[in-house]
């Protein structure tokens, strides 16, 4: 599975952007994005990651997994971890609304504004979770690209 994070418009602490699925078809649209803003040299939990291609897989472990597994019981298997992107640890996919819930993780939204905002949070994650997390269930890769245009 390949996933595209098009960074489309960057301000002074926040960068948003669109989450795409990618295939033989084409790109299909999953969500808005909110991450931190981008900088020269990295800021601990003020920095987005940079420009490149990462392996996602699950983590099981930490306290966004415990929440996780208690707020959607039915779902959970493990976090969305974004890997191996250099200078930073943790890297997740998760629900927030504000660069405020970020420390340099992805969030995902069905609703977007330029002020920094991101809405119905929870609504986008449940849409977009189930298929990545049974991608990785099922042996399969899954590779997330992020992009700037902004």
């Amino acid at each position: 599975m390949e996933l595209l994070v098009k960074r489309l418009y960057s301000a002074d602490d926040f960068t948003l952007g669109a989450l795409y699925r990618k295939s033989e078809e084409g790109k299909s649209f999953l969500s808005f994005t909110l991450e931190d803003e981008h900088r020269s040299e990295k800021v601990m939990g003020e920095t987005r990651i940079p420009a490149g291609r990462y392996n996602i897989t699950l983590r099981s472990v930490g306290g966004f997994h415990q929440r996780y597994s208690d707020k959607f019981p039915d779902m959970h298997k493990g976090m969305l971890w974004v890997r191996d992107v250099p200078g930073f640890e943790y890297i997740l996919i998760h629900i927030g609304n504000t660069d405020e819930h970020t420390a340099g993780c992805l969030l995902v939204g069905n609703s977007a504004d330029i002020k920094g905002f991101i809405g119905k949070s929870t609504a986008a994650y449940k849409n977009i979770y189930p298929d990545v997390a049974q991608a990785l269930l099922d042996g399969e890769e899954v590779w997330i690209t992020y992009k700037d245009f902004a």
